[in-house]
């Protein structure tokens, strides 16, 4: 048996799926093939994601390719999944959770806080940007999408001083080794289920059953809170809008940011963890309350 998983085709979209493939060979001793994608996401990269209608566009395909039998299961990153997947399908696996913070990327290595006034960031994120501006409203956004290695050499190609990426995406690269700058939590809010992977299946595929077994508890509660805060408010990478949820032994802890009325509003929120979704909703109205 070949277990065929779907798959966009950027370098990191793949690192993703064969981690995956490694584990379900270690464990099951499967065999896997990729079944590379190409979303539309992925082929128009010149304007940003909230002009051509948000994340979903980065998992659509591969949903048809499932429910078409080309694929068995998807390995996605979790911050691209919508809330509001298509009832035909189920998160099977949420893995353990790789480094959920963002990063700052510097062609000259010089730390995010010692860049001069004026300084020219890049980022596609409405999230990013706007919390950026909060840390530094003296620095100019300069909106930029592609793939890691696109973004990087549109350092020096459109005389950026460095760019905003996820800490995650590095690190499975190997690159964290550029990194100039982490931003903690508190800084900058992660995206929605930042860090995290998801394998998506057709509801009540053959394969599911052994494919959950990957499945990690804390990770999966820990990303079911944000994306409950994220359902509440309806939200998508149309504005400003992040979470993240962490555990101390049973109890969670949450910080969310949406923009409310036009201003922006962190709130924090912790309780017994086995009320993930109630947590994640109840930040959300925390965070409508506004100031």
């Amino acid at each position: 048996m070949k277990i065929k998983i779907g798959s966009r085709r950027s370098e990191l979209a793949q690192v993703q799926a064969n981690t995956i493939i490694a584990i379900i060979k270690e464990k099951y001793n499967l065999d896997c093939e990729k079944v590379l994608i190409d979303t539309k996401g992925d082929k128009i990269i010149n304007v940003t994601l909230d002009k051509i209608g948000g994340k979903g566009l980065f998992v659509k395909e591969i949903e048809y390719a499932m429910l078409d039998q080309k694929a068995d299961m998807a390995v996605h990153s979790m911050k691209d999944v919508p809330y509001d997947i298509p009832e035909e399908f189920e998160i099977v696996a949420i893995p353990v959770r790789e480094d959920v913070r963002d990063a700052f990327v510097a062609f000259n290595n010089i730390s995010f806080y010692d860049l001069p006034k004026g300084a020219r960031i890049g980022t596609s994120s409405i999230r990013r940007g706007t919390q950026i501006k909060i840390l530094r409203p003296d620095v100019e956004i300069v909106p930029i999408r592609g793939n890691v290695q696109t973004r990087i050499a549109k350092i020096e190609k459109e005389n950026l001083d460095g760019i905003i990426l996820a800490a995650a995406g590095l690190k499975r690269l190997g690159m964290q080794n550029i990194i100039t700058n982490y931003f903690e939590p508190m800084e900058i809010v992660p995206a929605i289920s930042q860090g995290a992977l998801g394998i998506e299946m057709v509801k009540n595929h053959p394969q599911s059953s052994i494919i959950k077994e990957l499945d990690c508890y804390d990770a999966r509660i820990c990303v079911d809170a944000e994306r409950s805060f994220m359902a509440t408010l309806h939200g998508d990478c149309h504005d400003c809008i992040g979470a993240y949820a962490y555990l101390d032994k049973d109890v969670m802890h949450m910080i969310g940011v949406y923009r409310v009325s036009g201003n922006i509003v962190k709130k924090q929120l912790s309780g017994d963890k086995n009320d993930y979704i109630k947590l994640g909703a109840a930040l959300a109205n925390k965070v409508l309350e506004g100031n």
